[in-house]
């Protein structure tokens, strides 16, 4: 199947100088094609992130989590042996609930569980309850929704809010100038629709299948209409007017010089279709960063991602070496209180900057 021809700025003579409402259009249309290129590099790239995250980097994940679990369970036998001081005991009570909050993340365990809340002044599902129950209320303000006061799982959390943008939001009764305002818009909308209307009208005149004799170019015009078909039903008109220049029923001059009424409506439509696939990338952005447990306020691009993940799985091996160093140390008192010594020495403990930490 060939490909849409794209919309440029060309064929234009030298002394022609485009007015406001043209270098809009080709702004538009330059900055829907970066988003359209940008929503196939996500198509494109996850899959294969995906691929290499589970064969590569969760096994290596899955294996840190078991070492940490023993790494856990030897500071809990540690911290009450003799020769430990309190300040050290405050140390590794602040270590164990830092890895098992970590620990916990990624996987539920009953038993990591009652080890942390043995440490914290928390109790590590009430805390988790009260953490979601702020990130509820700040999706309350920034939606200006009620999301309820149940208690609500993340996941939950997550649907309802899909479920959110999928509803239309209240609107409140307008005064007799907004509504006159609306009325003006509705029917500037109502010309909208025909000029994509009419677009369409032209390609499916020219593509009929059935007016077409041989068998041929009857399969080649049936697979455009459907691209015709599924432009339309999308009030996707960039893609309507790159199936005019691909059938040459119009030309890149004819685009240069819409009409000035035929082109604003132009204007609302790629508007539009810019704001649906600003959205829509946004949409895979956050289920990406979701789905993979990453900061969704760390932007990525897709041509980054496998450079990201190789750099994560070199990372997680050299932490998975550190930790299997630490348990043989954890054994020796000397060798730990040596490593507590240099664990100090190294900062000035502080449990929200405990990165650090081999394990």
């Amino acid at each position: 199947m060939s490909k849409s021809k794209n919309l440029a700025v060309k064929n234009i003579q030298p002394e022609t100088k485009m007015n406001k409402d043209q270098l809009k259009f080709h702004k538009l249309i330059k900055q829907i094609e970066s988003k359209r290129a940008l929503l196939l590099e996500w198509e494109a790239a996850i899959p294969l992130y995906q691929q290499k995250y589970t064969s590569d980097l969760l096994p290596l994940i899955d294996s840190l989590i078991e070492i940490q679990i023993k790494l856990l369970n030897s500071l809990d036998q540690v911290i009450i042996k003799k020769g430990i001081t309190k300040a050290e005991r405050v140390m590794i009570a602040d270590i164990i609930v830092d890895v098992a909050g970590q620990v916990l993340s990624r996987r539920d365990n009953a038993e990591l569980k009652a080890l942390y809340n043995k440490y914290s002044d928390l109790d590590y599902e009430s805390e988790v309850a009260a953490d979601l129950d702020d990130m509820k209320a700040m999706m309350e303000v920034m939606l200006g929704v009620d999301l309820g006061d149940e208690q609500i799982s993340p996941e939950a959390l997550l649907k309802r809010l899909q479920e959110l943008e999928q509803q239309p939001m209240p609107r409140p009764k307008k005064s007799a100038k907004q509504q006159a305002k609306q009325a003006a818009l509705q029917a500037e909308e109502q010309q909208v629709s025909l000029s994509i209307r009419e677009v369409y009208k032209k390609l499916a005149s020219a593509l009929h299948p059935d007016r077409e004799p041989d068998a041929l170019e009857r399969e080649r015009k049936t697979a455009l209409m459907q691209r015709v078909n599924q432009a339309y039903e999308k009030r996707n008109l960039l893609q309507l007017l790159e199936l005019q220049l691909e059938l040459e029923q119009i030309d890149q001059i004819a685009v240069n010089n819409i009409s000035a009424d035929r082109l604003k409506h132009y204007l609302i439509v790629l508007k539009e279709q810019l704001s649906e696939l600003e959205q829509e990338i946004m949409h895979v952005e956050m289920r990406f960063a979701a789905q993979f447990n990453l900061d969704p306020f760390d932007r990525i691009s897709p041509s980054a991602l496998m450079r990201r993940l190789n750099f994560s799985v070199a990372e997680i091996k050299v932490v998975i070496a550190e930790a299997e160093k630490d348990l043989l140390v954890f054994e020796d008192h000397k060798l730990f209180k040596s490593w507590l010594k240099n664990m100090k020495s190294q900062q000035s403990y502080d449990r929200d900057n405990f990165d650090d930490c081999p394990f």
